[in-house]
């Protein structure tokens, strides 16, 4: 699959793997809770269903779109490169954005379909409080932070198995279980379920995650320095060379 995809090809993949990373998430929810009670089980199983899908997901998806599934993400790559070109353009952080949610809410449902529940249903998983918001700051920070400092230093090669494993540790360190991510916080509104969030929790989610994804910008400036117009053709982050050439 070549690099240089139209924007509407890489619009669907985005749909697409946020669609099955959702379902992921809030079907392994729902397997998990079928076959125990012990929650700490229920959570590992959860997380590992999602660490092993995120990884196929980005292999398979990051060559065509950049594999961002997070509006965050995308938001973060357009702050990035924006003057050099090598991130996309705010149109294109729409066409991202829109395609992410839209996936996320559709994985839901899916999810739902799949183990015979009703397939919206709202949730009830109410989950506001500052140590929360602070823990999903905590997960956006630092994966915009690995995501980006992979790029700067030329090891984009690694992002499978580092994003999947960053979101795999923050399930167990942070208080949140690290949504980190605000398309897939939408999709999670639409399944009562164990992966399920309930939508009056969802928009405090969704400032956090943007407060960390600015606050893991920071910080890859602050580690990795400022690029120079020299290096930053070869050290865009994950996703960036992609959404460049496709543009030219």
């Amino acid at each position: 699959m070549t690099s240089a995809a139209p924007l509407a090809r890489r619009a669907v993949a985005e749909a697409a793997g946020t669609a099955v990373l959702v379902a992921v998430v809030v079907g392994s929810g729902i397997q998990a809770t079928a076959l125990t009670s012990d929650v700490g089980l229920q959570l590992l199983a959860n997380c590992l269903a999602t660490v092993f899908g995120l990884a196929v997901l980005i292999a398979l998806l990051g060559p065509v779109s950049g594999a961002h599934f997070n509006p965050a993400v995308s938001l973060a790559a357009w702050w990035h490169g924006r003057r050099d070109g090598t991130g996309p353009d705010l149109r294109e952080v729409g066409v991202y954005s829109l395609a992410q949610t839209a996936g996320a809410i559709a994985g839901a449902v899916l999810a739902d379909a799949m183990f015979a529940k009703p397939l919206v249903s709202w949730s009830t998983h109410h989950r506001s409080a500052g140590h929360l918001w602070l823990a999903e700051a905590v997960a956006t920070a630092g994966l915009v932070l690995l995501i980006f400092g992979l790029g700067r230093t030329g090891r984009e090669r690694f992002a499978p198995l580092a994003v999947a494993g960053w979101i795999g540790a923050a399930y167990w360190f942070t208080s949140s279980t690290s949504f980190a991510n605000p398309a897939v916080t939408v999709g999670r509104m639409f399944s009562d379920t164990f992966a399920g969030i309930a939508p009056a929790s969802a928009p405090g989610f969704i400032v956090a995650q943007l407060v960390g994804a600015a606050v893991g910008l920071a910080l890859v400036t602050v580690v990795f320095g400022r690029r120079d117009g020299h290096r930053a053709a070869t050290a865009a982050a994950p996703g960036e060379q992609e959404l460049a050439s496709s543009r030219h």
